[in-house]
């Protein structure tokens, strides 16, 4: 064959390997790129951390009402962050009552004390089968991760609650010792009632399959109930938020104005307490 010939192919096949090569996903075992940011969004389609420069969060000191349960995974996450035992955490209970507030608010409040990296990472309740990659890509780097999926919960039919529980307990694998998971849920075991009723109905072997759904929520060290807020803790929260964010008002119009929102509203909670701070807020011509 004609040495020009062989050059053509060899160049050919050059051009082809470099084409595949740049197609190609990037390696796993690099591990994903961190800035300077100590918050990322979980990108699965693209295999990388997304930074997040500001975070929508609460200030620790403002959250009111939920003493026993901010105590309780403040105390996980500091342990969790100096490199000690702790237990991944499922928040669940009542709507609007401070769940992934508090997952990001003692992030911040660990972070800001202990030394160390501490890093918040969300991932979406679509990506959860993803949830061993990113495991695996964070594990090689030097940095503690706190990994967040807010409002979790599967319904019939669902088969990716499987890889959360390989990862939390029982799988090879398990869970790296430089990440913590944190989920928040409005469903104690995170799938609806109806559905663990049907389960149990139409099954064989009934309590089979109710423990292979409810098991799930069992794998979790930490569980951290929230329920509904009286009305003397739901002013709390306002005239607290008031306080913070300079907003006077003298208390017995504060009083009336919120208690007549929450009627409005048909609820008490920290999401409807903030809510109302934010009308009052704007209506004093003040951003907060």
């Amino acid at each position: 064959m004609p040495d020009d010939t062989l050059t053509q192919i060899a160049a050919a096949l050059e051009r082809i390997a470099g084409r595949l090569e740049a197609m190609a996903p990037s390696g796993e075992s690099q591990g994903p790129a961190l800035g300077i940011e100590d918050a990322y969004h979980w990108d699965t389609a693209g295999n990388r951390l997304m930074p997040v420069p500001k975070v929508a969060r609460v200030p620790f000191g403002l959250l009111k009402g939920i003493d026993s349960v901010r105590d309780t995974l403040l105390a996980n996450t500091t342990q969790f962050a100096r490199g000690f035992a702790a237990n991944n955490a499922l928040l669940w209970g009542a709507r609007g009552m401070g769940k992934s507030s508090l997952v990001k608010a003692v992030h911040a409040e660990v972070a800001g004390h202990v030394p160390g990296r501490l890093i918040l990472i969300e991932i979406s309740r679509e990506d959860i089968e993803t949830l061993p990659r990113l495991m695996r890509l964070i594990a090689q780097q030097e940095a503690r991760f706190i990994v967040f999926c807010d409002d979790l919960s599967f319904d019939k039919d669902e088969t990716s609650y499987k890889s959360l529980k390989a990862i939390l307990d029982g799988g090879l694998e398990g869970r790296p010792e430089n990440a913590l998971f944190c989920a928040t849920s409005n469903r104690r075991h995170m799938m609806p009632r109806d559905m663990i009723d049907n389960e149990r109905a139409t099954a064989i072997n009934p309590g089979e399959a109710v423990e292979e759904k409810v098991s799930l929520s069992d794998r979790f060290g930490l569980w951290l109930g929230f329920h509904n807020c009286d009305q003397p803790t739901y002013l709390s929260m306002i005239r607290g938020y008031c306080d913070a964010y300079g907003l006077a008002i003298d208390d017995d119009t504060l009083t009336a104005r919120a208690i007549e929102w929450a009627q409005t509203r048909g609820a008490r909670s920290g999401r409807v307490a903030i809510q109302f701070v934010r009308n009052l807020a704007g209506e004093m011509g003040k951003a907060i």
